[in-house]
C-alpha cells in the first residue's frame, strides 16, 4: 500500500491558462491603447516579450500542478512575468521606464495574482468545513 497521496490539482489547467494569457494580453492592449494608438501595428511587437515569458513562468513553477494557488505558484508566474518581460522588452529595444517597470509589476499582480484570490476564496466558501 502507497503512503503518498495522490496530487490533486486545485483548479482545471486550461481555465487557469487562458486567464493568464488574458492577463497579460489586456496588460499589452492597454497599454498600447494608451501610448502607441495603433493596436493592430504595435500588438506583435509589445505582447511577445510578456507572453514568452509567463510562458517561462509557468514553465519554472509548474503552475499545471496547482494553477489556481496564489502561493508559490501564482507569486512566480507573476515575477517570472514581470522580470522577464522587462528584460525581454529591453534586449529587443522596448524602452524600460521605471514608471512603466512599476505600472507592469502592478497590473500584472492585480491581474495574475488578482484572479487566483478570488478563485481561492470561491473554494474556501464552497467547500464545507469539518
Amino acid at each position: 500500500m502507497s503512503t503518498t497521496a495522490p496530487s490533486v490539482r486545485t483548479a482545471p489547467v486550461w481555465p487557469a491558462a487562458a486567464a493568464d494569457a488574458v492577463a497579460v494580453l489586456a496588460f499589452t492592449a492597454i497599454g498600447i491603447a494608451s501610448h502607441d494608438g495603433n493596436l493592430l501595428s504595435a500588438f506583435g511587437r509589445v505582447v511577445w516579450p510578456f507572453a514568452l515569458a509567463a510562458v517561462l513562468g509557468w514553465l519554472v513553477a509548474r503552475a499545471w500542478r496547482h494553477p489556481a494557488r496564489v502561493w508559490p505558484t501564482g507569486v512566480v508566474v507573476w515575477a517570472v512575468t514581470v522580470l522577464g518581460g522587462l528584460a525581454l522588452r529591453g534586449v529587443s529595444g522596448g524602452g524600460l521606464a521605471w514608471s512603466f517597470a512599476l505600472v507592469t509589476a502592478a497590473f500584472l499582480a492585480l491581474t495574475l495574482l488578482g484572479w487566483r484570490a478570488v478563485a481561492t476564496l470561491t473554494r474556501r466558501r464552497r467547500t464545507p468545513r469539518p
